[in-house]
């Protein structure tokens, strides 16, 4: 690959970058077609980015619904219609009788997956209510899922595959938080959603433990806008959801959106 391409993508990210550039030079140069792994919206960005750079091939990406964050990718020669292939999506429904359930979040059900030895890559979006679980993930695990995922965080479950167009989704619960912060800064804004000190906060900056909009941000001082989504190991994501002027005293008014 042309080394310039690199300058365009964090270090962490050059491994996946070298993957992608050799799926789509395998689909213009030897006519192969790959179905991959579920991606994050950033994966799906460079793949589509080094796609279009590259021509002559044609990318299909699917999540199982028309809104999925996270989507497997079809790479093909431009030549292959990709609109009738199965992108390989099942869901796993997860119930339980036991009242303990409704307490049970997104983190319980994808450690519980994870922890039978799935790959992260093998799961898609998971969507949790009330009464029960709907985790999108590769058609080729569902089974095995269904088969041993017996307790998510100690309380006994019941599993069943289903096709993906009996996904229940459900929208992110939000916490909005209204700011009056000094400047648009990545640490500031980041210190005053998770309610952590300024120092407290730039060890995960320098650390890679920060994404925004799914890149891993080493740079304290990074302006943030409306739209970015900001996640930190351990604690979270938010989304600055509106910038809304500036106070008497010079103080920049942010309404952020935190994920619950």
């Amino acid at each position: 690959m042309n080394q310039e391409i690199y300058v365009h993508f964090h270090p962490d990210e050059h491994p996946f970058v070298d993957r992608a550039w050799e799926w789509v030079c395998k689909a213009a140069q030897n006519h192969v077609t790959r179905r991959t792994d579920f991606l994050d919206p950033r994966q799906a960005f460079i793949l589509t980015t080094l796609a279009n750079r590259q021509g002559n091939v044609n990318l299909r990406l699917d999540g199982g619904y028309p809104e999925a964050e996270r989507k497997r990718a079809f790479i093909a020669p431009d030549y292959r219609i990709l609109d009738e292939e199965d992108a390989g999506i099942a869901v796993v429904a997860i119930t339980s009788g036991d009242n303990k359930f409704i307490s049970l979040g997104h983190g319980d059900f994808l450690g519980a997956i994870l922890g039978l030895g799935l790959k992260r890559e093998k799961i898609g979006d998971i969507h949790v209510w009330e009464q029960g679980c709907h985790c999108v993930v590769a058609a080729e695990i569902a089974e095995f899922i269904r088969i041993h995922l017996q307790k998510v965080h100690r309380v006994h479950v019941q599993t069943e595959v289903l096709p993906p167009d009996r996904l229940k989704t459900v929208t992110p619960a939000l916490q909005e938080i209204n700011l009056a912060v000094a400047s648009l800064r990545l640490d500031g804004i980041v210190s005053d959603v998770f309610r952590l000190s300024r120092a407290k906060v730039l060890s995960p900056i320098k650390s890679g433990k920060i994404k925004v909009n799914w890149k891993v941000e080493e740079n304290p001082g990074k302006m943030l806008k409306e739209g970015d989504v900001v996640s930190m190991q351990g604690f979270g994501r938010f989304k600055v959801v509106q910038l809304d002027g500036v106070t008497k005293s010079g103080r920049y008014r942010l309404k952020v959106a935190k994920f619950v």
